[in-house]
């Protein structure tokens, strides 16, 4: 029996993003198939460098696969990633 699809957010603050885009990235990139949306703000409009960043990502799937996804991001160091399940 197929795992039962949810709705959910995940919240990532990205502590550096020049240094850690790339990574978070790949693992959004890896993870499109259950990717509905994402929504990238610079949390300082003049930062050059060392810059935070809060990316907000609308996900359709499973259960393991969202909580597999969260967990994945939130193991870079410098990232946290937090999932919110807005469906049931």
């Amino acid at each position: 029996m197929p795992d039962k699809k949810y709705l959910a957010t995940i919240s990532i603050l990205v502590k550096d993003r020049q240094t850690h885009a790339m990574q978070v990235n790949q693992i959004l990139t890896d993870n499109g198939h259950i990717i509905l949306a994402r929504l990238g703000v610079n949390l300082s409009k003049s930062c050059v460098s060392n810059c935070t960043a809060l990316i907000t990502v609308a996900v359709e799937g499973g259960s393991e696969e969202i909580k597999t996804l969260t967990e994945k991001i939130n193991s870079l160091y410098g990232i946290v990633a937090k999932a919110t399940i807005v469906s049931d």
